[in-house]
C-alpha cells in the first residue's frame, strides 16, 4: 500500500483533474487524501468579505460528500483566499504543504501544472515543489502534475511555460463513473457545455486523453520527478 496526497488549489480540482486516478489508487488499496489550499467562491465577490461564511461551508461540504464517491480518506481545507494566493507569502503555503507531507508521509503526490491560467493553481505547483524538495529524508518519491478544465487549456501565452503536454496516462475507463458521481456533488461549481468544466467537457477530455493512450478513458499527467532507488533507503 502506498500514501497518496493530492494538493489543490480549489474544492473540485481534486475531482477535475485526478478524481479518476485518485478512485483507482483507493480501489487498489492506497492510502489517498486530499490538501485543498484555497477556500473557493470568495474571488465571485468584489470583496473577500462579502461572501457570506456559509457559503464556503456549504461547498466544503460539497467537498466532503465528493470526496466519499472517489475514496479519499480525508480531506483536509487551509482556506487560503480565493485566486488571490499571489497577496500570500509563499512561504505560509509551503509551510501548510509541509505540514501535512510530515503528517501523511506521501510516497506519490499530484498536484496543479505550473504553466495553468490560474494563478492559485501556479502557486500551488511552487509551493508543492518547495515543500518536497529532496532533502532531510523527504518521504515523496513521486511528482505529477495534472492538468484542470478551464485553466490549463486556456493558457494561450506560452512565452514563459510550454503548454500542458503530457507523457504520463492513467487507464481510468472503470473508475469514470466514481469521478463523475463526485463532479456532480459540486452544485455551485459546474458550468454548462461548452464551458470546458462542464460534465460533457470532463467526458470530452477524459475520451481525448484515452484515445491518445489507447484506453477508452484516461486521466493525463506530466512527470515532475520520480526518484528510484535513492541511496541509504
Amino acid at each position: 500500500m502506498k500514501t497518496v496526497l493530492v494538493v489543490a488549489a480549489h474544492p473540485d480540482d481534486e475531482i477535475l483533474g485526478v478524481g479518476g486516478t485518485a478512485a483507482r489508487h483507493a480501489a487498489e488499496g492506497d492510502a489517498v487524501y486530499a490538501l485543498i489550499l484555497g477556500e473557493g467562491q470568495t474571488s465571485r465577490s468584489t470583496h473577500r468579505e462579502d461572501t457570506r461564511r456559509e457559503i464556503v461551508e456549504e461547498l466544503h461540504r460539497n467537498t466532503l460528500e465528493s470526496a466519499r464517491a472517489i475514496g479519499y480518506r480525508e480531506v483536509f481545507f487551509a482556506d487560503f483566499p480565493d485566486n488571490r494566493f499571489d497577496d500570500v507569502d509563499l512561504l505560509d503555503i509551503v509551510k501548510a504543504v509541509e505540514s501535512r507531507i510530515q503528517e501523511l508521509q506521501p510516497q506519490i503526490v499530484y498536484t496543479h501544472y505550473s504553466g495553468d491560467l490560474n494563478v492559485d493553481h501556479q502557486y500551488t505547483a511552487r509551493a508543492v515543489l518547495t515543500a518536497t524538495r529532496p532533502v532531510g529524508g523527504c518521504c515523496v518519491e513521486e511528482i505529477y502534475a495534472f492538468e484542470t478544465l478551464s485553466s490549463s487549456e486556456w493558457n494561450f501565452d506560452h512565452s514563459a511555460q510550454p503548454a500542458f503536454s503530457p507523457n504520463v496516462f492513467v487507464d481510468i475507463t472503470d473508475y469514470y463513473i466514481r469521478k463523475e458521481q463526485a463532479m456532480n456533488c459540486y452544485v455551485s461549481e459546474l458550468c454548462v457545455y461548452p464551458h470546458p468544466r462542464s460534465l460533457d467537457g470532463m467526458d470530452v477530455l477524459s475520451r481525448t486523453r484515452g484515445m491518445a493512450a489507447g484506453m477508452e478513458r484516461a486521466e493525463a499527467f506530466m512527470l515532475v520527478r520520480k526518484m528510484i532507488g535513492r541511496s541509504g533507503e
